[in-house]
């Protein structure tokens, strides 16, 4: 089975590539266009602070550089775009960085619950030296990592009631990102876990193959999941970014210049994007509420002691020891 995944990936990248080529016949070939992936809509925060950064970079750069977007899962999930970037036949993409953990190991520390106690502590760790550590970690896996969009936290929505307790999750089925950790921690809080692809959730819901999944306010608003989810139970399990990657094919064929470039767009996008989240979260908590849907707010301290397992666990790992221990350091 593996090895088809690899070939369909192969084939998938080779129409891409012959695709790209004969776009790129057809535009000016004094402009180098950067091709960027990835399965929002583009109504939500992230894609605007992509149309944002391409803005910034043709300013800065007299027009010689620019970023094509292709949001909606045009060229696959987060997983085909992240493989695509390893062969090379896709320049950039945005993926979770719960899915990131199977490319990078020590992206798994965000899957961790309960790890941050706030946004301000998070935005500290992702803006330092940690941060900059992490992103560092995919260079060997063809990843090249640029910088963290704000991605909330998640959450737990249902189809039929609240989660007010981890007792509430039991014989449950909940949609969970292509990540070990996700994996983990529903487990441990008495559901079942069930990988499915983003943009095949909706009808998955609407069918009953899950009963719920868990996400942030934004993505369960505009992927329109409040339509068939009425219960929405904000315990804030994860802090997990979403982490803006380029293939180190694109980023080692890129002349100084024009890496500072790329670079300095995309630290503008992520100002913007995450001023733009805190609207979006507020608007789309609002949305849901009009709709019908159920918010609840139950006590986090029932959830943590059912995952306190994951966080010895992690910690049997040195070298995740050590991380956990730094990031805590973080906290005021």
């Amino acid at each position: 089975m593996k090895n088809n995944n690899n070939k369909s990936t192969f084939f998938f990248g080779l129409i891409l590539l012959l695709l790209f080529f004969f776009q790129s016949c057809k535009s000016d070939s004094s402009i180098k266009l950067i091709r960027l992936g990835h399965g929002l809509d583009i109504s939500h925060s992230v894609h605007q602070a992509m149309v944002k950064a391409d803005v910034h970079l043709k300013q800065i750069s007299n027009g010689k550089m620019r970023i094509q977007i292709y949001p909606n899962q045009q060229l696959g999930s987060e997983r085909e775009c992240l493989e695509l970037l390893q062969i090379g036949s896709l320049d950039m993409t945005k993926v979770s960085g719960a899915v990131l953990e199977n490319f990078a190991p020590k992206f798994k520390i965000f899957s961790l619950p309960f790890l941050f106690d706030n946004k301000k502590h998070l935005f500290k760790v992702l803006d330092g030296p940690i941060g900059k550590e992490l992103l560092k970690e995919g260079d060997d896996y063809w990843l090249k990592g640029i910088g963290f969009y704000d991605s909330g936290s998640r959450s737990f929505y249902t189809k039929d009631r609240l989660i007010d307790k981890p007792e509430d999750l039991k014989g449950l089925k909940i949609r969970v990102q292509e990540s070990v950790s996700a994996f983990d921690m529903v487990n441990h809080l008495g559901a079942s876990p069930t990988p499915i692809s983003w943009g095949e959730l909706y009808t998955a819901l609407q069918q009953g193959v899950v009963d719920g999944a868990e996400n942030n306010p934004p993505s369960f608003y505009l992927s329109g999941h409040y339509q068939v989810c009425k219960f929405y139970s904000i315990d804030e399990h994860t802090m997990i970014p979403d982490v803006l990657l380029a293939s180190t094919h694109l980023w080692n064929s890129l002349k100084p210049n024009e890496q500072e470039w790329l670079q300095e767009a995309i630290d503008k996008s992520i100002t913007y994007q995450r001023e733009l989240w805190v609207q979006s979260e507020n608007k789309s908590l609002q949305a849901i509420i009009d709709a019908g849907v159920k918010v609840s707010y139950p006590k986090k301290i029932f959830f943590q002691k059912a995952t306190q397992k994951m966080n010895n666990e992690f910690k049997k790992d040195p070298e995740m020891d050590k991380l956990i221990k730094r990031i805590r350091d973080e906290a005021d």
